[in-house]
């Protein structure tokens, strides 16, 4: 037998020792992965609805997001069997906002309680969330995310966030929350006609292939239903990294004719543009590999223009 018959015969036993080991790493990382997921989701149970005091409490450390793992993207059009409102009326918003919000047994038809008006549709982890929550303190806003992990990952952000901020004077944070939600299904099934100020698709999927345009969270169709929410004056924000998308956004927005599109002066003075540029994470990002930021902004018009 030759040395090179031999050497084809006989196990590498350095090399299956490595394989070994890479797959005893893999099965522990996983297991800690759950392990950790299913301690932050015996947390969340209990603290979700909590209104936090701040007063000797110990503090809630935010989530590691290495252990919140995804896909980066899900199909809109699958189902994913999720839970919504039969209508705007049925909403519980207590159960997001448990410092604002009063149980919905316990609101009284003849007195106004506060609303969404805010949203962040595909919103992440939540960076926007979080910034926009110290820059609108008197708003309610919501993030909406189709993907569990990511949810779960910002509902555990937003409690520790609240119970960290529970002894400050604003009590900062209690203005935010996340559902995981279909945002080109049943948007009408949260909110009211003319509800919203502001809506915010950044970074969206931006689904490469022809066949996949039509799940592109920017259509004529779903313009019409977000013209539907906004109330006049409301701005849609847009932005992403994809130039085609980009395209794709401003064609069938400035197609509509209950949008106008809204300045480059007026992008550049506007806090929620800067925001929306530097604090999400896919902002973050495309910073670190210094690539474009393509930004679009529409207002919601009183009238359409023909």
């Amino acid at each position: 037998m030759s040395d090179n018959t031999k050497a084809l015969e006989e196990p590498n036993i350095t090399e299956s020792a490595e394989i070994g080991s890479s797959t005893t790493e893999q099965t522990t990382g996983k297991r800690k992965r759950l392990d950790y997921r299913q301690s932050q989701q015996a947390k969340r149970k209990e603290l979700k609805t909590v209104v936090f005091e701040g007063e000797g409490e110990e503090k809630i450390k935010l989530p590691k997001k290495k252990y919140y793992r995804q896909r980066a993207h899900s199909n809109p059009f699958s189902d994913h069997l999720l839970e919504y409102p039969k209508s705007p009326n049925d909403m519980d918003w207590s159960k997001l906002y448990p410092a604002i919000m009063p149980p919905k047994s316990n609101i009284n038809s003849k007195t106004a309680s506060p609303k969404v008006e805010i949203a962040d549709i595909g919103c992440g982890f939540g960076g926007l969330l979080v910034s926009l929550a110290t820059e609108f303190p008197d708003k309610l806003i919501l993030g909406m995310e189709i993907r569990v992990q990511v949810t779960q990952y910002v509902e555990d952000r937003i409690i520790a966030l609240r119970q960290q901020h529970a002894a400050s004077e604003q009590k900062l944070y209690n203005n935010i929350a996340v559902l995981r939600a279909n945002a080109m299904k049943f948007l009408p099934n949260f909110f009211e006609k003319g509800q919203l100020s502001k809506m915010f698709f950044c970074f969206p999927d931006p689904h490469f292939k022809a066949r996949k345009h039509k799940a592109r969270i920017i259509t004529s169709t779903l313009a019409s239903e977000y013209a539907y929410l906004l109330r006049p004056g409301g701005v849609v924000y847009t932005i992403t990294d994809v130039k085609d998308l980009h395209e794709w956004m401003v064609k069938h927005l400035e197609e509509h004719p209950m949008f106008k599109r809204l300045s480059k002066e007026w992008e550049d003075s506007d806090k929620c543009v800067q925001i929306m540029r530097k604090d999400t994470e896919e902002g973050k990002k495309v910073e670190r590999n210094q690539g474009d930021k393509f930004v679009a902004c529409y207002v919601r018009l009183e009238k359409p223009e023909y």
